[in-house]
């Protein structure tokens, strides 16, 4: 993954409910999302990142996402956000 650095600088929130509650804040700005996650966890974070425009990226695999952030767990989402 070519931002494993950034997101282990940045200020972010690792997981679904620490996302949705930075994204219901305005905190977010960007958003990680694992592509083999259960889409019944990422559907609703997908569409409230559209309706708000926040960006997303996707990443291939749990374990990766989890590993750019520099913890020993996969991750189904991280966002990025605002200090």
């Amino acid at each position: 993954m070519s931002n494993e650095k950034a997101l282990q600088d940045a200020h972010v929130k690792v997981g679904a409910k620490q996302t949705l509650r930075a994204i219901a804040l305005g905190q977010a700005k960007e958003v990680y999302i694992a592509e083999d996650a259960d889409p019944r966890i990422t559907s609703k974070i997908i569409a409230l990142c559209h309706e708000k425009s926040i960006k997303i990226t996707y990443v291939d695999t749990m374990a990766n996402l989890g590993k750019a952030c520099g913890i020993q767990v996969g991750a189904a989402m991280v966002s990025i956000v605002t200090p």
